[in-house]
């Protein structure tokens, strides 16, 4: 284990090597919109983390929009100067290089590792529950335009893993996207939509406070946040989804600052507070390297091209 005193050395070190204005703080690109549920994990993580920056302090600027694609850019762009980095996901990064055919796009980025996982949660209306993946399978073969099932918008996540889901059962949902992720919430509290696929962060709440039903994580084994929700593989459906988040900076960043970042990385992930806190919104605290990380986006890359050839999730006006 990497000595904390001498992660916060080396930090300093290649800190100061940064121009006078890049001392002060560290920018912090994430592509949530302010005050959504995005942008919380995204401070949360902003706020553990900078409590390892002896100097700077890091400062975190939204850059929404084209699904994350902006803020992938914006990233890209900078100055590889260790005075912006990014707080990105997968499979973001790979889908934006699918659906906007800029396969260059992950190689305009060094990424240094995940350190968060978040599974993707199927739930339904606890007015008209439902008893497993299963159900929503077999009224979608009855019909599919029976049973109205939300997902945020096209190209997210959780909306990708549906497009995975019905390809792996051969079945067509009835698929209703929509603006957010807390948008297709809502619609399911508000009994518009029979059942949703969002990312466990967006309902763990309305989970605990049993308001939704739980018909199983996309996961091949329970999760020790829920441990009572079943995971799709106990129905029959070995679906594996997941978000990954972790730290990225421009390509060309010089190692010595790429380093210290990473070792500051390994720290926070056993941090017993950072776990808390993240297992609390749903997260669950996991380390990847950047090289790991690296390969897995080269590898959802490759699928999502092959989804992209016989089920594009964006229209010719990039909707």
């Amino acid at each position: 284990m990497i000595a904390r005193r001498s992660v916060l050395a080396g930090l300093a070190v290649a800190l100061v090597r940064q121009p006078a204005r890049a001392r002060r703080f560290v920018t912090m690109i994430t592509a949530a919109p302010a005050g959504t549920n995005g942008d919380e994990i995204a401070r949360s993580f902003a706020r553990s983390f900078g409590r390892l920056l002896d100097g700077p302090e890091i400062q975190v600027r939204n850059v929404p929009g084209a699904g994350g694609l902006t803020a992938l850019n914006t990233l890209a762009d900078a100055p590889p100067t260790g005075g912006t980095i990014g707080w990105i996901a997968t499979p973001v990064l790979p889908a934006r290089a699918v659906d906007r055919s800029d396969s260059s796009l992950p190689s305009r980025l060094t990424l240094l590792g995940s350190v968060q996982r978040e599974p993707i949660a199927f739930v339904a209306s606890a007015a008209d529950p439902l008893e497993s993946v299963r159900d929503i399978i077999q009224r979608a073969s009855q019909d599919s335009d029976g049973l109205p099932f939300g997902t945020p918008p096209p190209g997210s996540p959780s909306h990708l893993a549906v497009l995975r889901l019905q390809v792996m059962t051969q079945t067509r949902l009835n698929i209703i996207p929509f603006p957010s992720a807390a948008a297709a919430r809502q619609a399911l509290l508000g009994g518009n939509v029979t059942a949703a696929a969002l990312g466990l962060s967006d309902v763990i709440a309305a989970l605990r406070d049993e308001k939704l039903v739980g018909l199983g994580i996309a996961a091949h084994k329970r999760s020790g946040i829920l441990p009572d929700m079943p995971v799709l593989s106990e129905a029959g459906v070995p679906l594996s989804a997941w978000i990954r988040r972790g730290l990225a900076v421009p390509a060309d960043t010089p190692r010595e600052v790429t380093e210290s970042l990473i070792a500051a990385l390994h720290v926070l992930t056993d941090d017993a507070d950072f776990r808390e806190q993240g297992e609390a919104q749903g997260l669950l605290t996991a380390w990847s390297d950047g090289s790991a990380w690296t390969t897995n986006v080269g590898r959802e890359q490759e699928e999502l091209a092959a989804l992209w050839a016989v089920d594009p999730w964006l229209n010719a006006a990039g909707q």
